[in-house]
């Protein structure tokens, strides 16, 4: 009796045993020939599905915040692209959905977080919604590993030096090396930001290319 390739396999034994393999592991198997390579690149097999299930929360499968985000494979994506719980102010507490950052109201004190996965190069976009009151001062924006969490008052954390690129939502004012670099968005009337809606960071449009040391 001849011995069956696993190139060959059915797609829903391999899908079960894929749903297994951590990232790295099904980045190497989909190079391994093209049937495996057909089978993982359908984000909405049950391969996606299976991780998606292990690596989020229910909460937020089923929350509005990933109701845009098409295919299991994407909003794994997202989850691996958003708030690190290490890399954050104490004050910040990031709920266990992995999407949501909280503050804690401590007075005087200025505080960040970074996202779990980094670039060195490249034009990146991002979207983040903003729920509640702007605050004194409220920016986002891209920095590097040396970048500050905390610090004491309200200022302008991220911009506020030469590791950090920050947006000004309150006067629409782009941050870097503690000086204003102008209007952003480069409008004669920039909109401003209400409690809720949707906040692009479209740096694209600026050519905003991440070139930092690290």
């Amino acid at each position: 009796m001849a011995a069956t390739k696993w190139s060959n396999l059915p797609y829903n034994v391999l899908e079960i045993i894929f749903s297994y393999l951590d990232l790295t592991e099904l980045r190497s198997c989909s190079l391994v020939c093209k049937n495996w390579y057909k089978l993982l690149n359908d984000e909405n097999n049950d391969v996606w599905r299976m991780h998606c299930i292990r690596k989020l929360a229910e909460e937020a499968l089923k929350s509005d915040l990933l109701s845009s985000v098409p295919t299991y494979k994407s909003k794994l994506k997202s989850f691996y692209h958003a708030w690190d719980p290490n890399e954050c102010s104490r004050n910040i507490y990031i709920k266990p959905n992995g999407f949501t950052l909280h503050r804690n109201p401590v007075a005087q004190s200025t505080d960040a977080a970074k996202g779990k996965i980094g670039f060195r190069t490249g034009r990146h976009c991002w979207e983040v919604w903003w729920e509640g009151p702007l605050g004194t001062v409220a920016v986002i924006g891209i920095a590097t590993k040396e970048a500050p969490l905390q610090c004491p008052g309200y200022v302008a954390l991220l911009g506020s030096n030469s590791e950090s690129w920050g947006w000004n939502l309150v006067d629409n004012h782009l941050l870097h090396n503690g000086d204003s670099q102008g209007n952003y968005p480069q409008l004669n009337n920039a909109p401003k930001y209400q409690v809720g809606r949707l906040l692009r960071l479209l740096f694209i449009l600026l050519c905003f290319t991440v070139r930092f040391k690290n």
